[in-house]
């Protein structure tokens, strides 16, 4: 037990960074936690009650509530409304996952605990990657993946009309290494912004929230696309 405990503060050594950034991390990920926590009260809405269903309404709230977060500034008297915000945002993002997770109960309810299992262990892995980094080169990667996005975007656009199962194979693999990348810049970029100064802890966690919601998305339906290949097959 005692070497256990060693190796788990070793593991959690960030000494490296210093004490205000270490107090801004503790921050950003708690209030992470609690978007997911209501992300998930926000699918559970949508899929096992009559209260909300996911739709254009629930979509438009959601941008209204991030653009109410953005216009209201970072002051110690607005923090209680920011979060209300935030939370917000969560739970309706977490709403509008509740038609592809309907989809995925269809194939395989468990897909839905891997796919969650997954992309923490995904995250937690790219997340210490960037923490343990002294260097700072992931936040090289900033450029290389607003290109690959910009990419994505013009093949999404493009597959309306052509319906290529191939091209939608590339975007939804693409995109997911290309989440796992916005991890690591994310949060070597979120060390930097409060070394110098930027200590909004609220809208940093926007970005990492964001990041788990893409890979979570895009790795169930990886998931259900090869169990419902296998089902076809099998048939």
């Amino acid at each position: 037990m005692a070497s256990l405990d060693r190796e788990l503060k070793r593991l959690l050594d960030f000494g490296h960074l210093e004490k205000p950034v270490q107090a801004h991390l503790k921050n950003v990920y708690a209030t992470l936690s609690l978007c997911l926590l209501v992300a998930a009260l926000g699918a559970y809405i949508h899929m096992f009650t009559d209260i909300m269903q996911a739709g254009f309404l629930s979509a438009i709230g959601a941008l209204a509530m991030i653009l109410l977060l953005v216009m209201t500034p970072h002051q110690p008297e607005n923090q209680t409304k920011r979060l209300g915000f935030l939370g917000g945002f969560a739970l309706l993002t977490g709403l509008g996952l509740g038609p592809i997770m309907d989809a995925v109960m269809i194939i395989d309810p468990s897909i839905i605990v891997t796919a969650f299992l997954g992309t923490a262990a995904i995250f937690v892995c790219f997340s210490l990657s960037a923490l343990y980094n002294r260097d700072r080169k992931f936040l090289f990667l900033g450029g290389i993946l607003l290109s690959g996005l910009s990419w994505l975007l013009m093949l999404g656009l493009a597959n309306i009309f052509l319906r290529s199962p191939m091209i939608f194979q590339i975007e939804l693999y693409a995109g997911f290494l290309i989440m796992c990348g916005f991890v690591l810049y994310d949060t070597q970029l979120i060390i930097e912004k409060r070394r110098n100064g930027d200590d909004d802890f609220i809208w940093h966690c926007v970005n990492l929230f964001i990041d788990f919601v893409n890979i979570f998305r895009r790795l169930m339906i990886i998931l259900a696309s090869r169990e419902g290949d296998k089902k076809k097959r099998r048939n």
